[in-house]
């Protein structure tokens, strides 16, 4: 059983639509899509924005559905000048650039757990890689090029990297360059995958994120996100994940 996580609906409806012979269950006023999905037993959901929301959703797939492996997906913003809108990352590891319980425990670190990075899984992020990077050679059989150019996309970047999660946006240059001075190895910010990757620490349950970069974290580039949610980061999310599913 595979669990299969989005902050918002919009990055996962159309992953959804693709299974087969699902049951709707409820708990905690989230819902759980449990089915197949390429014939592969999975579970997905969308765990709502922010850290706290995306562990509840975490535990529950572990604890209540018994998933062995998660998969975080949804959209990121840039921190390294490498990324550009519609590039993507995998992650290698994750940290709270939010966490601070200094001086008792250093910056960034999760108190009693002596840990600031967790490591995803090195065999589903190398296969989310694998996928990641035959979606983009195959980019014409998911998304039209009108599409893409309406985005500015044009050359697709796949990186392995690491990922900074926080309970708040990104919006301008100054707290862009003090994430980047602090956390250096970082590429891309988000909401939600540090908390999901210290659950899965805690339960020993492996696990791998994939993030599509939809705007650069200091805001310049102006893009109609809830447009690039639906016309781009779905179908990114859906091609890479059928690819992935194909290579168990």
């Amino acid at each position: 059983m595979i669990g299969v996580i989005s902050a918002m609906p919009e990055e996962i409806d159309l992953l959804i639509g693709k299974m087969t012979s699902s049951e709707l269950v409820e708990i905690g006023q989230r819902k759980y899509y449990k089915g197949e999905l390429w014939g592969k037993d999975v579970v997905i959901a969308y765990s709502r924005i922010g850290k706290v929301a995306a562990a509840t959703t975490a535990v529950t797939m572990i604890l209540t559905f018994g998933v062995k492996e998660i998969i975080f997906s949804g959209v990121a913003g840039a921190i390294s000048r490498n990324l550009n809108i519609g590039d993507i990352v995998i992650a290698k590891r994750l940290v709270q650039h939010d966490m601070d319980a200094s001086p008792i425990f250093p910056r960034f670190e999760v108190p009693l757990l002596d840990k600031s990075f967790f490591e995803t899984d090195e065999q589903l992020s190398r296969r989310l890689f694998r996928a990641a990077k035959i979606f983009v050679e195959n980019i014409n059989r998911y998304i039209t090029r009108d599409l893409l150019r309406r985005f500015r996309i044009e050359r697709i970047n796949v990186t392995r990297g690491d990922v900074a999660s926080g309970d708040q946006f990104i919006t301008d240059s100054r707290r862009h360059h003090d994430l980047k001075q602090a956390l250096p190895s970082i590429v891309c910010v988000e909401m939600e995958g540090a908390a999901v990757a210290q659950v899965c620490y805690e339960y020993q349950v492996p696990f791998a994120v994939l993030r599509t970069i939809s705007d650069n974290a200091d805001h310049n580039a102006e893009i109609d996100f809830n447009q690039f949610l639906t016309s781009i980061a779905s179908r990114y999310s859906t091609g890479i994940l059928e690819i992935f599913f194909s290579l168990i």
